[in-house]
């Protein structure tokens, strides 16, 4: 029995660790004001960076809205 209960007890312990993951402030929204201040860059050149598509925008409708963890890979390119 107890052969069966540690596998599973393993891939609830990595659902787990999945699910922090995914929960953390990497996944924080955005505004356009605190990409600016975020990267040290005028809240224009944020504008041209979505019209350009070299930054992905969340939520396009209304207020637009960013992924920190897009926002980063934006950064590092």
């Amino acid at each position: 029995m107890n052969e069966t209960i540690i596998p599973i007890i393993e891939r609830l312990d990595k659902i787990e660790s999945l699910i922090k993951k995914t929960n953390t402030t990497d996944d924080k929204l955005m505004t356009i004001k605190m990409v600016a201040e975020y990267s040290s860059m005028s809240e224009m050149s944020v504008y041209r960076a979505v019209q350009r598509g070299s930054l992905k925008v969340f939520k396009d409708k209304g207020k637009k809205l960013f992924r920190k963890t897009d926002v980063d890979s934006w950064l590092v390119k």
